[in-house]
């Protein structure tokens, strides 16, 4: 059985990423502020999909193949960090916009949006190392069955940033307008988030933790 510590430990790393601007809150909060809380929730679903596949991928063990392959996980780190600078580069680029700020995109069908937002997810670096590097380590083999154990604290990882996540898209609009309204609050918005985007490449790089 997994420990109360871990659980908990778990959760405030869960409530830190989710906080933290990244290639899923850039998508949803765009979705949500173009075309409406309901496509920010259908795509937020193809999200929650995303977790689900990496929390059964972690759970058959894909820590394992990383540590017997250490060139293979530095190149999901290396891949991550540059999708990163990628976005932060989009956000401060000379021309670039706030990602909330109202924008004129074609609307996608609900089966468009649910496959964005799961493919985001896949492809977003932090849920990588999330559940390559750091869930792991909240695993306690002298406490029973390191599936179950992991499977559990998915849960919990799943359930604290899709709470969170949905929080943010019923709120993006409300938001947008607000910002809208004070132009220079959508600048400030926009160069905060490139430089934590550019933060997090920084020490996606210079950390380069092996997986646990």
């Amino acid at each position: 059985m997994v420990s109360f510590g871990a659980v908990a430990g778990i959760a405030v790393v869960a409530l830190g990423l989710v906080l933290t601007p990244g290639p899923n809150m850039v998508y949803l909060v765009s979705r949500s502020v173009t075309q409406g809380r309901r496509a920010g929730l259908v795509s937020l679903a193809g999200v929650a999909v995303g977790f689900l596949i990496y929390a059964a991928a972690a759970s058959a063990g894909i820590a394992a193949v990383f540590t017997l392959v250490p060139a293979l996980y530095t190149a999901v780190q290396v891949a991550g960090a540059v999708y990163l600078l990628w976005l932060a580069w989009q956000a401060v680029r000379p021309g670039g916009v706030s990602v909330f700020a109202p924008a004129a995109v074609p609307e996608h069908t609900a089966g468009r949006l649910f496959a964005m937002g799961l493919v985001t997810n896949l492809l977003n670096p932090k849920i990588a190392v999330l559940y390559v590097s750091l869930l792991p380590q909240f695993v306690d083999p002298s406490r029973g069955g390191v599936a179950g154990q992991s499977l559990l604290l998915s849960a919990v990882q799943i359930v604290v940033a899709v709470s969170v996540n949905a929080l943010i898209v019923v709120t993006a609009g409300s938001v947008s307008g607000l910002l809208s309204r004070r132009p220079g609050w959508l600048r400030v918005q926009r160069y905060f988030m490139g430089a934590v985007l550019a933060g997090l490449a920084v020490q996606l790089l210079a950390g380069r933790a092996r997986p646990a």
